[in-house]
């Protein structure tokens, strides 16, 4: 990608989804393959993989394949062969965190830094770029002043900055969680996360007092930085991510189609930038990022470090507010909307909260409309709808007529092309030409006959000639060079048309480039630390033998491995539960009675049986989350053969 592109990067669960965010503005798809994708059930077949190559490919949009979780030895053979039928596929590029894979025979195909290699320092990201990664994608708890600050000390030509602009927040640093490892076994390394953030927790303080109760203080709210797009391309960002593997259609298409509009609206102002990829989309809906689930929306550390990033009370959808309880009847409940224009539909799903603050789910089965108010009808029992009763707001998180108008088709993506007919000595030609430059010509042999209709013969020609249908063109302009008015018969013209299209396809894939795969530096450039703990996901010999290359002196195993059987980080985090529950000292300075007396004291998570220990280092303004690995664990799962020294090792002992 050249330093002046913006590229709209959007999630695909699957083929079809994919070639959908296409179709709905992205610039570029990432997507899993087969195996070695940090989302267990996103796995994609190769075949499916290169029928979303082929259409994402007529439009210059690229396709960058999942390969990001950490490998065991054994599977680095395996992972070497899927990056080469991804290669023969036509994979633009391959998203990678096991260092491990820049040690073997990998194709020639552009290699990516999972967000799971956190990326925070402009020294790892320089470490990166020498060491041959083209795009990076930085931790999502970046400020513009640090994402600036890495943008300068990489270099454009080598290297694009992405960053995630929407989409479901991972409370901790990508790559440092090992908290459902610790407690399940399933590691989020290696793609199969059990979500402990999403839990309620009972927050104790270091007495033992309970500060917070039944509260979901690991959740985060989710990301949106619509408002942020310009300053993020003024700090040096040209990837932009949208989050959502495991996504569905309608999320895809609105979020994407939503995110196009905005860019699109920057690209107008900012003429000196471009977009990565070809053509206009026309939207048949309104994008809207509130009609998908959401469990609100932060900008996160974007801006600097913000009071409410935390979605506390529950990790579900509270929707959008709509109205108020009016009646509780014995099979029905009747709402009065704040807008006497809102339309419920049936199908529609509603929430409130009830007096615990919990989030209750109400689907319609029927509703009605009654005068000013509704009747709705829900699809389960009254009597298990806790503390509804007149009075209570209604949320919709399930707008049917919205979900229905997206099943459809819901975009087209047009490339923009110049058609010229000519009069040649013996018959037609005509030359179109794409908004990329690309021209393929077609002849007619024929003899022309002079229009009985002068007036209206052009006309007529130009009508014929901009009818590209469902091909992926649109007419920006249509020339005539003919000696006189003409008249040219549709059952001549039309094959005429047809054919120039097709080889302008054609030529438009013949001209298609690979991406480059970047060159390390030589000699290697040396990691920014010369010991690396067990946080490095070191999981097999050869990303061993790449930080030895590179300097590192002692390397530790991955905490998979099971080396670590005592107490560590299980997860390192910017969100701060002390910060969000006003329990943080530096709020306190300053406040008179107050200052002096919070300390960052150790807290206590409970969840059942599970205890955690949140600890806080409030120099980088960090919250570790500490506990051990579960003895079932160390039982159950089969430790990784790898052992590497935790130590120097003793050469003058080693002979």
């Amino acid at each position: 990608m050249l330093p002046h592109q913006l590229e709209l990067l959007s999630p695909a669960r699957d083929a079809d989804i994919g070639i959908e965010a296409v179709n709905h503005g992205a610039d570029a798809v990432y997507i899993g393959g087969p195996g070695f994708g940090a989302r267990t059930s996103a796995d994609n077949r190769v075949q499916d993989i290169v029928r979303l190559v082929k259409h994402a490919h007529r439009f210059g949009s690229r396709i960058f394949v999942t390969m990001n979780t950490i490998l065991r030895d054994d599977e680095l053979e395996p992972a070497r062969k899927l990056a080469w039928q991804l290669y023969d596929a036509g994979v633009d590029a391959l998203i990678i965190q096991d260092m491990g894979l820049l040690e073997i025979d990998l194709p020639p195909i552009q290699l990516h830094a999972s967000t799971q290699t956190d990326i925070r320092t402009p020294e790892k990201a320089r470490f990166l770029q020498d060491a041959g990664l083209s795009q990076i994608v930085l931790a999502r708890e970046l400020t513009l002043q640090q994402i600036a600050a890495i943008r300068a000390a990489t270099d454009p030509d080598r290297c694009t900055l992405e960053f995630f602009i929407h989409g479901a927040l991972c409370v901790a640093y990508s790559g440092q969680c090992f908290i459902s490892h610790a407690h399940t076994g399933r590691s989020a390394n290696r793609g199969d996360c059990s979500q402990a953030c999403r839990l309620p927790y009972e927050v104790k303080d270091s007495q033992g007092r309970i500060v917070a109760h039944d509260k979901h203080v690991l959740s985060m709210k989710d990301n949106n930085q619509s408002d942020n797009l310009r300053a993020l391309i003024d700090a040096g960002a040209r990837s932009f991510k949208i989050e959502g593997r495991y996504k569905d259609m309608g999320y895809v298409k609105n979020i994407t189609a939503h995110y196009r509009v905005l860019f699109d609206a920057i690209l107008e102002e900012r003429p000196e930038l471009a977009r990565a990829s070809s053509g206009e989309c026309t939207f048949h809906f309104q994008p809207d990022p509130d009609q998908n689930f959401n469990r609100e929306f932060t900008d996160y550390f974007v801006q600097g470090r913000q009071q409410d990033i935390g979605a506390f009370d529950t990790p579900k959808n509270p929707g959008r507010p709509i109205g108020y309880v009016t009646k509780v009847g014995p099979n029905f409940v009747e709402l009065e909307t704040d807008d006497p224009a809102t339309v419920i539909h049936n199908g529609d799903g509603l929430c409130y909260l009830d007096l615990q603050k919990e989030l209750v789910g109400l689907q319609i089965n029927r509703a009605e409309k009654l005068g000013n108010h509704w009747r709705v009808y829900p699809k389960d029992p009254m009597d298990s709808f806790k503390d509804l009763k007149r009075g209570v707001q209604v949320n919709r998180n399930r707008d049917m007529d919205w979900v229905r108008g997206l099943e459809k088709k819901s975009a087209e993506r047009r490339i923009g092309a110049w058609l010229r007919l000519d009069e040649t000595t013996d018959g037609l030609s005509l030359t179109v030409t794409d908004e990329d430059g690309h021209s393929a010509t077609a002849t007619l042999p024929c003899k022309l006959e002079p229009a009985k209709d002068p007036a209206q013969a052009d006309a007529r020609l130009r009508d014929s000639l901009s009818r590209l249908g469902e091909t992926i063109f649109q007419p920006i302009d249509v020339a005539l060079n003919l000696s006189g008015p003409r008249f040219v018969p549709a059952s001549l013209l039309n094959p005429l048309r047809r054919e120039a299209i097709d080889k302008l396809e054609a030529v438009r894939a013949a001209a298609w480039q690979r991406l480059p795969r970047a060159k390390p530096v030589e000699p290697p450039a040396p990691y920014p630390e010369d010991t690396l703990s067990y946080l490095a996901n070191v999981f097999n010999h050869k990303a061993h033998d790449f930080y030895a290359k590179h300097g590192v002196n002692v390397i530790a195993a991955a905490y998979e491995s099971h080396e670590e059987e005592g107490e560590v980080s299980l997860m390192i985090t910017k969100h701060c539960v002390r910060y969000s529950l006003s329990l943080c000292p530096k709020q306190a300075k300053g406040v008179t009675g107050v200052q002096g007396t919070v300390r960052a004291e150790p807290m206590q998570l409970i969840n059942g049986h599970e205890k955690l220990t949140l600890r806080f280092d409030c120099k980088p303004c960090e919250m570790h989350v500490v506990g051990k690995i579960k003895r079932s664990v160390l039982n159950a799962v089969p430790a990784s053969p790898v052992t590497f020294y935790k130590a120097r090792p003793n050469r003058s002992a080693a002979g």
